[in-house]
């Protein structure tokens, strides 16, 4: 009996040793004196699980004193899942302070989804400016327009996750510029008043389906391209002028083709009478032959004796 009680002992004490090896005591006593609510059993298990506790206890205490109610649990799977934990706590921290409306699942989905949490809650606070490469538009008078412009967005968090990135923005807004300039009636319209493309811009809501908000369009520069209308009616009339010469060419083929049709028909008919006129001959001498032909010869007339000295038959 003594022996299984001193056994026992030395189990428990075994068992004690090595919970207290792999208690943390600074990271308890971090917690303790940060005034963080945290037990030695959550301390141990997040041990036993192999997770950096040093690191996600230092965020933890960091997101509790800012204010931001979150469970410690919730950090350690965020952390498991393959997430950036410091990064999203920055983004609470930072949304907190801005007053701006972010939860932790928001947060969590928002980094799981490869975007930069933390970069879209500063984006949110001090908006992006996106530069737009030369544009090109086509007013209705045929003048084009090369338009640079400058496009202020703002992230927003709500369609973060699965939400298009800045190149659909920039390139729906280069599609809108384009079409606000065809539906000018004149490149003097847009010359005059700029502010024509940023108010199409704004009102047509392209930013519908993206990670951004557009907050304003400022044109930042309108040059005057070629003359389009001008060149397209100098083209049209090029190919217009090619289509009437190769009518007109097929015309004289065709003219010059039914002319030679009309000698090849001639040498064929001066062909054929001549053939017809080669068996006349051969024709009248088989009538000769078959008696169908007879011919008459007439009685020889005397000379008519025109001096009177009577050659005629009668004469003496």
């Amino acid at each position: 009996m003594q022996i299984i009680l001193a056994g026992l002992l030395i189990l428990t004490v075994l068992v004690g040793l090595y919970a207290i090896s792999l208690f943390p005591f600074m990271t308890y006593m971090n917690c303790v004196s940060a005034n963080v609510p945290i037990s030695v059993v959550q301390l141990i298990a997040m041990q036993l699980r192999n997770v950096p506790t040093g690191l996600i206890i230092e965020s933890y205490v960091r997101v509790r004193k800012a204010g931001v109610p979150l469970g410690l649990d919730r950090l350690e799977v965020h952390y498991l899942s393959g997430g950036n934990m410091q990064k999203v706590v920055q983004a609470l921290i930072s949304a907190k302070n801005s007053k701006i409306d972010l939860d932790f699942e928001r947060a969590a989905a928002i980094d799981l989804a490869g975007r930069d949490v933390e970069d879209a809650v500063k984006m949110s606070v001090h908006p992006r400016v996106i530069k737009t490469p030369d544009i090109h538009g086509i007013s209705r008078d045929g003048i084009e327009l090369i338009v640079k412009a400058n496009i202020t967005v703002r992230s927003n968090l709500k369609t973060m996750v699965g939400g298009a990135g800045e190149d659909t923005v920039l390139a729906r807004v280069s599609e809108g510029i384009v079409s606000a300039i065809g539906s000018a009636a004149s490149h003097q319209v847009i010359l005059n008043k700029p502010e024509i493309l940023s108010q199409k811009i704004i009102s047509a809501g392209l930013d519908v389906g993206t990670a951004f908000e557009i907050v304003s369009l400022d044109i930042s520069d309108i040059d005057v391209g070629r003359n389009i209308g001008a060149y397209l009616k100098n083209a049209q009339a090029i190919a217009d002028k090619k289509v009437g010469e190769a009518k007109a060419e097929g015309r004289r083929a065709l003219a010059m083709a039914l002319t030679q049709e009309n000698k090849a028909a001639e040498q064929e008919a001066k062909a054929n009478l001549v053939q017809a006129e080669m068996k006349i001959p051969h024709a009248i001498a088989d009538a000769f032959r078959k008696g169908k032909i007879i011919v008459k010869r007439k009685k020889r007339q005397p000379p008519v004796d025109r001096s009177g000295l009577g050659f005629g038959d009668d004469a003496g």
